[in-house]
């Protein structure tokens, strides 16, 4: 396939990279923007079940909120057009950070740890396919992964129980978002997921 000259870059990249890069500015955008749906629904529920639960919350959903507006912006300056599935991303988000809220605490945990611990693996895979052809959105990537990391971690260790019924219930979690993911990105998310493993 011909290449062509991207602004952003030094080097010529084919066409279907260039999709497969506006597709990951897209689904990343809409990911964060599930992410805000879920923390949203869950302080929602807190505030009257889990209060101990909300600053952490609330903390998490200020991050979110602020890489959704940075990868709008990376949308903008590679002419990619919001999701199609934004509205799964929009309202089951907010089911599902609702009803993980009412099972209670190792709920919210449990919907964070399996949440973040899919999007951490993408971000993996996006950061090894950016690396030598979108240098700007590789560093952005960069910078938000050790944040959504961050919050993986405090949702580890606040799990205490280690049960089937989390362990299902992460699993489904993980699932669906990982099914959300390749949906959005056209089946590009397993290309890079592929490309990754072989390098290593």
């Amino acid at each position: 396939m011909a290449g062509t000259l991207d602004l952003y870059h030094a080097e010529p990249i084919s066409v279907r990279d260039r999709l497969t890069i506006g597709r990951i500015a897209r689904v990343n955008h809409a990911g964060e923007f599930g992410a805000i749906r879920i923390y949203s629904a869950q302080i929602l529920v807190s505030k009257w079940c889990w209060p101990d639960c909300v600053p952490a919350l609330t903390e998490m959903l200020e991050d979110e909120r602020n890489h959704c507006r940075i990868f709008r912006v990376a949308m903008l300056s590679r002419k990619s057009r919001p999701c199609r599935a934004m509205y799964l991303w929009s309202y089951g988000g907010w089911l599902l950070g609702f009803l993980t809220a009412l099972l209670g605490r190792q709920g919210i945990w449990a919907c964070t740890a399996a949440v973040e611990a899919v999007v951490h693996r993408h971000l993996d895979d996006q950061i090894h396919f950016l690396k030598s052809r979108d240098p700007e959105l590789y560093g952005i990537i960069q910078s938000i992964r050790d944040e959504e990391l961050a919050h993986l971690q405090h949702a580890e260790e606040r799990l205490i129980s280690r049960g089937i019924i989390l362990k299902s219930l992460r699993g489904i979690i993980s699932l669906a978002t990982g099914c959300l993911i390749w949906l959005s990105t056209w089946g590009d998310s397993a290309r890079m997921a592929r490309a990754l493993k072989a390098n290593n």
